[in-house]
């Protein structure tokens, strides 16, 4: 206990004198650390928008469905052998197909079946809202997919399947139509079709994948069956498929065999259909954002290393201008651990001046860009956390020779050469 309060107390007069040298010479100190700010502003900043970024994209993913299969004509997966020529001439999943499946799956899973129409132009009295996302719908979509909504409610099966002129609206969507009042009940124009709104989905945030709710409009399979093919390219049909109790893996053999069998394939036939899942999506992002946080040490640890060698050269030099305290001190009956760790915590202190102002930096341009990238970008703890422990390291990593050098000094001799 007391060896233990002696370190601190020494530690404690290591960071004292260490700010008193710092504060003596701001303009050699705020130059030593230029090069750890520009450093830890580098790592932090790319790990900022690294971590933004795949919160946002795995918001954005969860939001498709952790549990979900997608059957499409396209697989997700691309490479740079990408057979695109084997997919060119695949049916697109149909409303035939998703009936067929449903007998097969039964009580094993709920499916739905969605399509893009081309983006409209939605008009309510003298307000209009341009280039409006559609998406049709059909009515076990809500089993699938989890919709909270704002105000209103999901389509009854009687509106759904009987293809009513009935929609759902997104939360931006909303505003930009009726301001503050509440649309449900109003009737909007979509290129002369005439829409009641029974239900506003809550808001739900920007989407770096663009499956956010709140610009979209959501209509009855049925109702879009009426004025619009679903079955084109580009309307990108999909069947959703979402298990009962059972886990994805069983859900995608399962579904691999059914529609096998409704697509009359021979076990010898290569499937004429994808099943896709966030798990794709996820494995392909791992490795980019991998490589992007490499980037980020790779630039970042360039700059920390030359400003660990200006720390290193700065120390060298406190060490030679100090040689006559030194000597005082130890004449004084300061001991080899005291004037190393005045030294050292020094070397720390600069250091982390240096990734503190990094660190600041980010902050500040994270306020500054809060409005201007397409996805939330903020400052957090972990990465606060890492700019100080990798600041703390390369001050004590570059700081430790000057330090030990200096505590090596014999009284007598420092005292006489620094005179």
């Amino acid at each position: 206990m007391k060896n233990l309060l002696l370190s601190l107390r020494l530690m404690g007069e290591g960071v004292l004198f260490a700010f008193q040298s710092l504060w003596l010479n701001k303009l050699r100190s705020l130059l030593s650390v230029l090069g750890i700010t520009i450093g830890i502003f580098c790592i932090i900043l790319v790990f900022t928008i690294t971590d933004s970024m795949v919160s946002n994209i795995k918001t954005s993913i969860q939001s498709l469905g952790n549990d979900v299969v997608f059957v499409q004509k396209w697989p997700w997966t691309f490479g740079p052998e990408y057979p695109w020529w084997k997919y060119m001439n695949r049916p697109q999943p149909q409303k035939e197909d998703l009936e067929k499946l449903e007998k097969k799956i039964g009580h094993m899973a709920f499916s739905a079946f969605t399509a893009n129409l081309a983006p409209r132009t939605l008009e309510w009295n003298s307000n209009s809202a341009e280039g409006v996302s559609i998406t049709a719908i059909s009515y076990s979509y809500k089993e699938v997919k989890n919709l909270e909504f704002k105000s209103g409610r999901y389509f009854t099966e009687a509106e759904s399947k009987g293809g009513r002129a009935v929609a759902l609206i997104g939360a931006n969507l909303a505003a930009s139509l009726f301001g503050d009042g509440d649309p449900v009940g109003k009737i909007i124009e979509m290129k002369g079709k005439k829409l009641r709104i029974t239900g506003v989905f809550k808001k739900e945030g920007e989407s770096m994948l663009g499956n956010s709710l709140d610009n979209q409009l959501m209509i009855p399979m049925e109702y879009a069956m009426g004025f619009a093919n679903l079955n084109q390219d580009n309307r990108n049909p999909t069947i959703l498929v979402k298990g009962k109790g059972i886990g994805l893996d069983q859900l995608e053999n399962e579904l691999q065999g059914d529609m096998r069998a409704i697509r009359h394939l021979k076990p010898q036939d290569e499937p004429n259909f994808a099943l896709n899942k966030i798990t794709l999506l996820t494995s392909t992002l791992e490795g980019f954002f991998a490589a992007l946080t490499m980037a980020g040490w790779l630039i970042g640890g360039l700059s920390i290393l030359v400003g660990g060698f200006g720390i290193a050269n700065i120390m060298f030099v406190s060490v030679k201008e100090r040689t006559n305290q030194i000597g005082i001190q130890k004449s004084l009956g300061a001991k080899n651990n005291f004037i190393l760790l005045q030294f050292l915590a020094e070397s720390v202190v600069l250091s982390l001046l240096g990734g503190f102002i990094g660190i600041l930096l980010v902050w500040l341009l994270t306020l500054a860009f809060k409005n201007a990238m397409p996805f939330e970008v903020s400052l957090g703890l972990n990465n606060i956390l890492t700019g100080t422990f990798v600041s703390i390291i390369i001050g004590v990593v570059f700081g430790i020779i000057p330090a030990y050098n200096g505590s090596k000094l014999d009284p007598a001799e420092a005292i006489r050469t620094g005179i």
